[in-house]
């Protein structure tokens, strides 16, 4: 039987007294999208920032590929290959779209300071190898006619795709997507659901996606994992999470369920 890619085993996070997730477990398998839903202030974002262990729970663990991540740097988590967006747009607005994807390969880079601004033999290569990566990646999300263009002037919808390129640049072994169509859209809407769904099917990347859209969610996720006030309230396919009596009273109402 496949081991999960990651398991996270009844975490608690607390901050003072406030108990922004609770008891929570859940694992994501090899391949696999698996998507969190659940409604504002439910403790979505926080499940995030514990994997990537900008947040540290009081009580659970999370093993990625059967070890502990507890207490690692978020740069050493990014090492081992979680990569992740972000809800709001964190790019370098007056960078290029090529340079933007180029500061996700930095993790993978072994060439010092100095040979790199030497610029010749393994240091060389080694810049022409990531710059190959990242063309790839501008192919992949059909962004080549921004390429050369300073992120800022891109339109909305693209500047998602380029923080989608800056995660997949660092090659990840596990994908956390935080509202990747906020703010879009129906035609962005569509375009980044193909996407996410060419990175899964061609690229074999599981993914972690959050996300309001309901739509999106239950078309394209494998899993879905909802949560209430810190809680999980259900787990199961998109059917059954849809069919769930829980559920439906935590969206409209427990007059609904």
């Amino acid at each position: 039987m496949t081991e999960p890619l990651l398991e996270v085993d009844n975490i608690t996070l607390r901050f003072g007294g406030v108990t922004a997730i609770n008891e929570v477990g859940f694992d994501v398998m090899p391949g696999e999208l698996f998507s969190i839903i659940g409604p504002n202030g439910a403790g979505k974002t926080s499940i995030f920032n514990t994997i990537s262990q900008v947040y540290r729970p009081q009580e659970g663990d999370i093993k990625f590929e059967g070890e502990s991540i507890l207490g690692r740097r978020p740069d050493d988590i990014a090492e081992l290959g979680i990569s992740r967006t972000f809800q709001n747009i964190e790019l370098f607005p007056q960078m290029t779209v090529v340079d933007n994807l180029l500061t996700g390969r930095h993790i993978r880079m072994k060439s010092s300071w100095l040979a790199g601004a030497i610029w010749m033999g393994a240091a060389k290569r080694e810049e022409m190898e990531n710059r190959r990566k990242v063309e790839d990646i501008i192919d992949l999300l059909e962004i080549q006619a921004w390429r050369k263009h300073p992120v800022a002037l891109l339109p909305y919808g693209f500047q998602k795709r380029v923080e989608l390129g800056r995660a997949l640049a660092m090659e990840p072994k596990l994908l956390l997507l935080d509202e990747p169509v906020a703010g879009m859209n129906l035609e962005e809407t569509e375009d980044m659901a193909r996407f996410i769904l060419d990175i899964k099917s061609e690229l074999n990347i599981p993914m972690i996606m959050v996300e309001h859209d309901m739509g999106l969610v239950m078309d394209i996720a494998d899993r879905v994992m909802v949560l209430d006030f810190g809680q999980r309230i259900a787990l199961g396919t998109p059917d059954e999470v849809q069919a769930n009596p829980d559920v439906i009273a935590a969206y409209l109402g427990s007059e609904f369920a």
